[in-house]
């Protein structure tokens, strides 16, 4: 089974919250098991990372963004260092930045990712077994992928997708369609909420299931979700909450080189009460 996790975050190239760590982690695990190939595509970032590891250009083509002509390239980490194959999508003035958020044009940008990554896949005739969407920002990959002539060769291809934060959403008006590639017009409703295109709503609708970061999360959903309470109910039926896991391997107090003395099992407790002094020391 090949899966392609779809993000903007990825620990450690880019970190703002738990989505990193997600990402980050789970399919190194996944590739634990057998049969399972899984992979990570996320925007390019100039980052630290990015300057420490070699890229292979494995695609270099073109996307209309409305009238605008766009350059997309995918790079691919060489070594696999993170465990998985790692593919950054780079399109120059919008997948090309520091951060992840931030900007005043993220519509544009976060429609250029979705856009620009399944172009590339189409293009080179990649049918991964699984999309994997993660928040708001590759929400309309469902809706795209069954409803785009220009990317039917992924049509039929399983969608999932995550909810780390539903507070966030990705809403627009409806004036941005005009920058999404064609789509089906008849089926616009399954973007639309209240007026306007809203990817999270979207993401819910269109994928064959989605998850939430805990059991108690998705409970919490029903109740408040930004207007989205009626919706989350009536999907209930492909709703899965599955808690959030660690990489122990990162987050491993026998290791971890952010903890100024390491511990065990064994001496825990005397080892934390020198990480507990040192730090009371440190801010005197």
């Amino acid at each position: 089974m090949v899966i392609y996790h779809l993000s903007t975050e990825c620990y450690p190239i880019a970190k703002v919250g738990g989505l990193a760590d997600v990402v980050g982690a789970l399919p190194k695990y996944q590739n634990k098991i057998k049969g399972v190939d899984a992979k990570v595509v996320m925007p390019w970032y100039n980052k630290a990372f990015i300057y420490n590891h070699e890229f292979d250009v494995v695609f270099d083509g073109l996307i209309h963004q409305g009238p605008n002509m766009l350059q997309v390239q995918v790079m691919k980490e060489k070594t696999d260092a993170l465990g998985f194959e790692l593919y950054m999508v780079k399109i120059p003035g919008l997948l090309d930045r520091e951060n992840p958020y931030g900007y005043q044009d993220e519509s544009f940008q976060f429609l250029a990712f979705q856009q620009g990554l399944l172009h590339w896949l189409c293009a080179m005739e990649i049918k991964p077994d699984v999309l994997h969407c993660h928040d708001y920002h590759t929400g309309l990959v469902p809706f795209m992928v069954e409803n785009c002539p220009d990317f039917k060769f992924l049509k039929g291809v399983k969608t999932i997708g995550t909810i780390h934060n539903g507070e966030y959403q990705g809403m627009m008006s409806w004036n941005m369609a005009q920058y999404m590639p064609s789509f089906d017009h008849y089926q616009w409703g399954l973007m639309d909420w209240n007026g306007l295109i809203n990817p999270l709503a979207s993401m819910i609708k269109c994928s064959h299931a989605f998850t939430t970061v805990s059991e108690g999360y998705l409970e919490e959903l029903f109740i408040s979700f930004r207007g989205l309470e009626s919706l989350v109910r009536q999907e209930f039926s492909k709703a899965y909450g599955i808690i959030n896991g660690i990489d122990t391997e990162v987050w491993n107090p026998e290791t971890d080189p952010m903890l100024d003395f390491n511990f065990t099992i064994q001496n825990a407790v005397a080892q934390k009460k020198k990480i507990k002094k040192n730090s009371v020391k440190n801010m005197v």
